[in-house]
């Protein structure tokens, strides 16, 4: 009952100074909105770290051209002619715990059907390809290691290249031309949308590696090497052996620098996330500062409001009122302050963090946790930020009290 009283008691309080409750309020409000939003746009950057990551296969293991201490931008000095097709052939039959190998050429084209043409990526890729991207057709066949063997001018393509040169027309046994040589459309693939990265999946067109290498591009190397290894565990171990093998094939001497390197995305995961998850807690603690700030103002409102009252604080303890009643009537009041505050900056946090996403066109994830950890910092506040002027009124002596004009 008593307590019941002291809630009604300190809602009048607030409701009789309506704006300078608000003002409080108010810096509650910006700080919980703050962490929130903030903390999303965080959440977000590691969303797309994760799924940029992912999409590009589970287990993944990518062998590219050129050392990886080497400084400068890759490509220089004929750094991207160290992989072969041999090499990617050597890997998947002398390397243990490895489920598919597939080496990748890639390069821009204009792609022609008719009168309509488009400029997309045309990579040439080996039927394992299929499996470690996790790509499914929408009609049609993906090309097989006969077209491979003999260099066949067959093609898959995506379902933008599809919409763009053929509309709603089925591409399936129609030619296309690449770099002015003809193609047989096999295939079209389901769609897969955007990357977290925003490039289109959608938009590319492929071909048998060695059609790409010695038809279309007039190259005896390859981009990359993409393997996916069998279980999680043996990522390191493959790795280890992948290198040893291809500094053998290299004939690179012991203590010179490689010409490749091996990108563990696994590894590189772990890396990012750990990276994102600092600049998310980094967000959340600057905003953070903000409900401090708050506190500050809920503690400078209540020491006014204890010495405008001081004459009703001695007329209740004339009456009877003990000390914790009274330091537990203006810790409500602060407590209030957050709480509803808290609230409203929940509400209006969430939608920012939507507006962000919406009209920003940036990824962002609210999540529980976030709410409730800002949430609770806010009742912190409240509470922390509340002692001292509650503990001042309730030390009041009751005769001073009374005097007091």
């Amino acid at each position: 009952m008593l307590f019941t009283e002291l809630l009604k008691m300190a809602w009048r309080s607030l409701a009789a100074n309506k704006l300078r409750t608000f003002l409080t309020m108010l810096g509650v409000i910006i700080g919980v909105t703050s962490v929130i939003a903030l903390v999303s746009v965080g959440m977000g950057v590691k969303k797309n770290v994760v799924d940029s990551i992912s999409q590009l296969g589970s287990n993944m293991l990518i062998v590219m051209p050129g050392s990886s201490n080497r400084g400068g931008p890759r490509g220089a000095a004929g750094s991207m002619t160290t992989l072969t097709y041999d090499d990617a052939e050597a890997i998947k039959d002398k390397v243990k715990n490895i489920s598919y190998v597939s080496p990748t050429v890639q390069s821009s084209y204009q792609v022609v059907y008719g009168h309509e043409n488009w400029n997309t990526s045309v990579t040439g890729v080996i039927p394992e390809y299929v499996s470690i991207q996790s790509l499914e057709l929408k009609s049609g066949l993906f090309f097989n290691e006969h077209d491979v063997a003999v260099r066949n001018r067959v093609a898959v393509i995506g379902s933008t290249v599809a919409t763009n040169l053929f509309d709603s027309v089925n591409p399936v046994g129609k030619k296309i031309r690449i770099g002015n040589a003809p193609y047989t459309i096999i295939g079209v693939l389901n769609s897969k949308g955007q990357s977290s990265g925003g490039q289109d999946q959608d938009d590319v067109v492929l071909i048998p590696l060695t059609t790409a290498q010695e038809r279309l591009i007039g190259i005896t190397y390859v981009r990359t090497i993409n393997v996916q290894v069998t279980d999680a565990d043996k990522m390191d171990e493959v790795q280890e052996d992948i290198e040893t093998l291809l500094r053998q094939r290299h004939r690179i001497r012991e203590g010179a620098e490689d010409d490749f390197n091996v990108r563990n995305l696994t590894s590189l995961l772990e890396t990012m996330t750990s990276t994102t998850t600092m600049i998310t807690l980094l967000l959340g603690a600057i905003a953070g500062i903000s409900l401090l700030v708050g506190g500050v103002g809920i503690m400078n409102i209540t020491l006014a409001s204890v010495t405008e009252r001081t004459r009703e604080i001695g007329i209740r303890k004339a009456i009877g009122a003990t000390y914790s009643n009274i330091m537990l009537q203006f810790l409500i009041e602060s407590t209030m302050i957050s709480i509803i505050g808290g609230a409203i900056g929940i509400v209006i946090g969430i939608v920012a963090a939507q507006l962000i996403s919406q009209f920003g066109n940036f990824t962002t994830v609210v999540s529980g946790l976030s709410i409730a950890v800002s949430f609770g910092f806010a009742l912190f506040v409240g509470i922390f930020f509340g002692l001292l002027p509650a503990r001042k009124a309730a030390r009041l002596d009751p005769i001073d009290a009374l005097r007091y004009e």
